[in-house]
């Protein structure tokens, strides 16, 4: 499997030039902040796409946006690749280095910049954790939207690469839709500042251009984020169906009625099983998948939202409605969900797709996503945002086995042509990273493809920045 997804082949002259890079770099960042001998680079040779490893050249970890300008600075004058890091929570294997690469963390650049109440702003750097912002305004009634499972550790620059989302996106939107501004630096070294704290930017967006462009126009080394105030309440409901096509069947007609819940999580049977053995959050073992839905607002607005759910869900053959009734159990279903990932890895290996649908398709996606690994032999657990069809089918597998990884991997890359058949997309938050990359083909034409890299190369024509990520390797423009 390590060996199914090729790479760039490393710049020879890159290589023959290693020992005078690392001493020119030693020149630029103080001896914390750079990281080249070989036992000391194991930790970033991958990310959470552990499947594929490379070790770097080496790893820069600059402390401010002049360091890192600096480094690409230098970086660009050399023709030397660089891979930008946040968390290294990436699932798609964007982080992920090769052997030519210089390796820009952000890690060192974790400090809340200033808290802007009256604005209802954040200017954060990049290498600061997404719970930390929400954290950090919580007492005085706010919170920062987005909230990825990986929210502990995951930080605002990976959020803003791949416009991370979670399970609060159906509501508040993903990463774009609570991005108000960015520094960033160039390729080439040079800073710019796009947005800022007013809601609308003049000129072209070209922050919603950055937003989701996974390392490769160029690294942002602060942000300016959106704060929410909390909601008078919010109450979950556990909503069990018999099958996966009822619940899926449910979650199209709750949207289709205008009620926009706070989140609509998915769990089917194996993946309620493998969660509450590790989270105990009550969630009923008796059914074939399980809805997860949170509404907010006062009291008799939460009343009339979930007496609405219910009816709908009461349409699809319902089996269970139950309702938290404390803080406590509120928090454990939660956790329960956000801990679904890490728990699965304490039952096997796998891999976490992430393809998105209509909502109307939602059923014949699950039906035929239980097809696909049944025809390979293997085990798959969905748990998802379904409000927003962002499908995240876990299929499990044995990584000591070549042949098992093998039809994992073939298997993922079946469920991610159906989404698209289907009429989604091949990512919804985990972006292409080199997991998806080959696949774009399947969801773009030659001349949309083309116009995309067209975008990239405008930003950086030598194609240095994250280089084997995205785009398919044929047909690149010449560097």
């Amino acid at each position: 499997m390590s060996d199914a997804i090729p790479f760039l082949k490393p710049r020879a002259d890159v290589l023959a030039r290693r020992a005078q890079i690392v001493a020119d770099l030693t020149d630029l960042l103080p001896p914390e902040c750079l990281v080249h001998e070989a036992r000391e680079l194991v930790p970033f040779e991958t990310d959470a796409f552990v499947s594929y490893r490379r070790l770097p050249l080496a790893v820069a970890l600059p402390r401010s946006t002049a360091e890192v300008s600096a480094v690409m600075r230098y970086c660009h004058r050399y023709g030397i690749p660089v891979v930008p890091r946040g968390a290294g929570t990436s699932l798609s294997g964007g982080a992920i280095p090769q052997e030519d690469a210089v390796v820009l963390g952000l890690s060192k650049m974790n400090r809340i910049l200033e808290i802007d109440l009256p604005n209802r702003v954040a200017v954060v750097q990049a290498g600061v954790t997404n719970l930390n912002i929400s954290e950090s305004v919580s007492a005085d009634g706010f919170f920062y939207a987005p909230d990825p499972s990986s929210q502990l550790a995951c930080t605002i620059g990976g959020n803003i690469g791949m416009n991370s989302g979670g399970a609060h996106c159906l509501k508040y939107g993903v990463t774009t839709n609570n991005l108000l501004g960015v520094r960033m630096v160039l390729v080439d070294g040079t800073v710019i500042e796009l947005g800022g704290k007013a809601l609308d930017a003049a000129g072209y967006d070209l922050l919603g251009l950055v937003c989701g462009h996974e390392g490769q126009l160029g690294i942002v080394t602060e942000a300016t984020v959106r704060l929410i105030a909390k909601p008078e309440g919010a109450r979950p409901v556990l909503f069990g169906f018999e099958a996966s096509e009822e619940a899926g069947a449910c979650v199209a007609d709750v949207i289709a009625a205008g009620i926009i819940p706070v989140a609509i999580e998915f769990m089917d049977k194996p993946a309620i099983e493998i969660c509450e053995a590790f989270a105990h959050a009550g969630y009923p073992l008796d059914v074939g998948a399980l809805l997860i839905v949170e509404v907010e607002g006062s009291e008799a607005e939460m009343d009339a939202s979930l007496k609405d759910i219910v009816e709908i869900a009461r349409r699809h053959g319902v089996k269970t409605v139950r309702e938290c009734q404390s803080a406590t159990e509120a928090a454990l279903i939660w956790k329960g969900r956000k801990s679904a990932f890490g728990a699965t890895g304490r039952v096997a290996d796998y891999i976490c797709m992430d393809g998105t649908v209509p909502l109307s398709q939602l059923s014949h996606v699950l039906k035929r996503t239980a097809e696909i690994i049944d025809h390979y032999g293997l085990r798959v657990a969905n748990v998802f945002h379904a409000g927003d069809g962002n499908m995240h089918p876990l299929i499990l597998f044995n990584a000591n086995d070549p042949e098992d990884a093998a039809r994992a991997e073939a298997a993922g890359n079946d469920i991610l042509k159906l989404c698209v058949d289907a009429g989604g997309c091949l990512t919804g938050e985990h972006g292409v990273g080199i997991e998806k990359r080959d696949l774009m083909r399947h969801q773009y034409s030659e001349t949309d493809l083309a116009q995309q890299m067209a975008a990239r190369a405008a930003f950086d024509p030598g194609w240095l920045l994250n280089p084997s990520k995205v785009f398919p390797l044929e047909g690149r423009p010449a560097a």
